[in-house]
């Protein structure tokens, strides 16, 4: 790690960010002609190689904006928060990570401590806005207090916002047909509570994949953790399902350790599908399939939605979905061949 004390490389900067070496000094020299993305690029590549901003180069923010997450265990969210907080940073504003954690501040009090620090505008990643027993009067007060915000991860049809959503009946539904493909005939689901938007549209996929009345008695609803897949894999196996679709990775992880509990194999025994493809998951063992939620794509339309509302244009009661994609690793394959 160099320090503050170690002079810039325009080398080892323009390399960083793959921009020319001409390019880098002008940003450091604070020229114009500079697009406001390069320069980013530049920045956050002085940051990654631990070299200190000249003063210069410190500007004022743009504002404060604030980003609602329910927690941090679950990896799917800190990678959203960080494509986010990057994006802002790129057009100049300052990023807020509010965590709700149990016993914590609930979502309203963090918007209020948001409020009474003037935010420019709010981020919700899987709030109150995606659990249809909550009540969405909150977001209609917010809105006539004149704060933009947008949604991710849950459409609510009676909050007059920009929603961003990966398509989740479809991501079920090729879920199911990978397995099928490989010639699984007994297929599980392993979700959360129905009450959450994303889970009720999983499970939606789920039944419209599933033929028959048998779709029912192979859904395990449960929490969105490892520990409520393992519970949910314990009820799914003891059902004889050779296949089963998790709600998300840490819950497919708690399937595979149900597996391993009474001896099973994954994937020769039984395979196991997640959802999200959050980081590193690609090195569990097995390697997991997974169904990858477009995070990039979606959190850099989020920023973009929620700088237009800020910007003065018109918010209207949007959902912008994004389409899923099956990554096939090492946790799925045929059944194992009945005697």
């Amino acid at each position: 790690m160099t320090s503050g004390d170690t002079p810039l490389r325009l080398t080892d900067i323009a390399a960083q960010a793959q921009v020319s070496e001409a390019t880098v000094s002008r940003v450091l020299n604070g020229k114009t002609g500079v697009a406001a993305g390069t320069r980013h690029k530049v920045l956050a590549a002085m940051d990654l190689l631990g070299y200190e901003r000249p003063v210069r180069l410190k500007r004022r923010s743009n504002g404060l904006v604030g980003l609602l997450i329910p927690e941090l265990t679950n990896p799917i969210f800190p990678a959203f928060a960080q494509v986010i907080e990057q994006a802002l940073a790129g057009h100049g504003y300052t990023p807020v990570l509010c965590t709700q954690t149990p016993g914590g501040a609930t979502e309203d009090e963090l918007v209020e401590q948001l409020e009474a620090r003037g935010v420019t505008g709010i981020v919700f990643l899987s709030g109150l806005h995606a659990d249809s027993h909550a009540d969405p009067a909150r977001y209609q007060r917010l809105a006539s207090r004149g704060v933009p915000f947008v949604m991710i991860n849950g459409f609510n049809e009676q909050v007059n916002a920009p929603f961003i959503s990966p398509d989740d009946r479809a991501a079920a539904d090729m879920a199911v047909r990978h397995l099928e493909a490989l010639g699984h005939r007994r297929i599980g689901l392993a979700i959360g509570p129905t009450r959450y938007v994303p889970s009720a549209r999983k499970e939606q996929g789920f039944t419209a994949a599933v033929p028959g009345a048998e779709a029912e008695g192979l859904i395990q609803r449960t929490l969105f953790t490892v520990e409520g897949g393992h519970a949910a894999g314990v009820a799914l196996l003891d059902r004889g399902c050779t296949g089963i679709v998790c709600g998300s990775d840490p819950m497919a992880l708690g399937v595979i350790r149900a597996a391993r509990a009474r001896g099973l194999r994954v994937p020769e025994d039984v395979s196991v599908v997640g959802f999200d493809d959050s980081p590193l998951i690609a090195f569990t063992d097995p390697p997991l399939t997974t169904v990858r939620q477009p995070v990039r794509a979606m959190a850099t339309a989020a920023v973009g939605a929620l700088l237009e509302a800020v910007g003065g244009t018109p918010v209207q009661r949007t959902e912008y979905v994004f389409q899923p994609e099956l990554v096939v690793r090492g946790s799925t394959a045929p059944p194992p061949l009945r005697t």
